[in-house]
């Protein structure tokens, strides 16, 4: 919690100049999410005072607001379809941990207030925007405060290094990974398995305090299709960013021994470890489960058979990762400015060589759940 933040500001390396896959993410899901509110509030046809709505690990840049703005639409679309104001004001309630940048947001509010006057004719005093800092693996909100809950590629980071694997373990396990791994024993697996269920669990339980009963939330984060936590779907980024780190760990660039010791807190569950912590929780119906492929550079179109769109797409993930790894790399591996840079350089060779051979794709898990009465 304290470590991990995105990139900020708006510079090459930053979050907001680098989270296309991530939009490619909210845009796959958009058509769910949009029905789920539509369902909430014309199914029922009950009139809000006011809506709660939370969108869980934010971040920064361009996609937050995208997201709260396709909920306002579809709650308008609503208004008008039962021609009345099923929903008069939203407290819109945007999280993340503590050193996100919210400064970025804020500053973004003005001219998002002006397109959702403009567009919808819903303005400030419909609509009350706040940050909410904080770990969402715990409780955020008051209870029954919450109608809607928005959480997109957020999940997949758990809230510590799995226990036995961090950095001031008596053994290191998982020597030259970052990861899960082909080589990795079978109790680092069992290990990022144990903290999903428990970071999971401790979430949903959470939600299900906050939400009013028929409450929705739209959950969307990496997971896998195979039970096999090892397959190219589920781990691949982290193990070529492995190779890459350990190539300058040879050169004595970086210590091998800090390398030895970090284990990303990062898991992407199996489909069935998903389920089985929503029913095993029982505050929930799952309403809707698909998977879908997302592109490990947001589906750009290149032809990577060429010399220089392998590079071009070595470059693009390097960069989206970067975004997003940079501060945990800096903070547990000393990484220093220039070498990072060489390091993202060195990843962008192997990745783009990765794809040109096997176009491998992040399996993406959209799911809505809505609380039971």
């Amino acid at each position: 919690m304290q470590v991990l933040h995105m990139n900020k500001g708006n510079g090459d390396t930053s979050y907001a100049k680098n989270s296309t896959v991530q939009s490619k993410i909210i845009s796959v899901g958009k058509q769910i999410m949009e029905e789920a509110v539509l369902e909430m509030l014309c199914g029922n046809a009950i009139e809000l005072e006011s809506m709660g709505i939370a969108d869980l690990g934010c971040s920064s840049g361009p996609n937050t607001l995208s997201v709260i703005s396709a909920i306002m639409d579809t709650v308008e679309a609503a208004n008008r379809h039962l021609g009345r104001r099923l929903v008069s004001e939203c407290r819109v309630l945007l999280n993340d941990l503590y050193s996100n940048d919210f400064n970025e947001i804020f500053m973004s509010l003005p001219a998002f207030y002006k397109r959702l006057e403009e567009e919808t004719g819903l303005g400030f005093g419909s609509c009350f925007i706040s940050g909410v800092p904080g770990s969402f693996y715990g409780r955020l909100f008051p209870s029954n405060t919450l109608h809607f809950v928005h959480s997109s590629s957020s999940l997949h980071w758990l809230s510590q290094v799995p226990a036995g694997l961090q950095t001031n373990a008596l053994k290191h396990v998982n020597k030259g990974k970052l990861y899960i791994s082909q080589s990795s024993p079978r109790c680092v697996m069992d290990a990022y398995s144990l903290q999903f269920q428990n970071d999971f669990s401790l979430f949903i339980k959470s939600r299900s305090q906050e939400l009013v009963p028929g409450g929705r939330m739209f959950l969307s984060f990496m997971g896998r299709r195979s039970a096999d936590p090892t397959t190219e779907d589920s781990c691949y980024q982290w193990e070529l960013l492995a190779q890459a780190i350990m190539s300058l760990a040879r050169e004595g660039r970086i210590e091998e021994e800090k390398v030895d010791s970090f284990n990303a807190p990062y898991y992407a569950p199996f489909t069935e470890e998903i389920k089985e912590e929503i029913q095993k929780e029982g505050s929930f119906t799952i309403d809707r489960f698909e998977a879908f492929e997302i592109d490990w550079d947001g589906g750009a179109v290149t032809d990577i058979h060429t010399p220089q769109g392998k590079l071009l797409v070595g470059q693009r993930v390097a960069k989206t990762i970067r975004a997003v790894v940079e501060s945990m790399l800096q903070s547990q591996l000393g990484i220093q400015p220039d070498v990072m840079d060489d390091l993202f350089i060195r990843y962008a060779d192997i990745v783009g060589t990765h794809l040109s051979k096997s176009r491998t794709k992040y399996v993406n898990m959209v799911m809505v759940l809505i609380k039971k009465g």
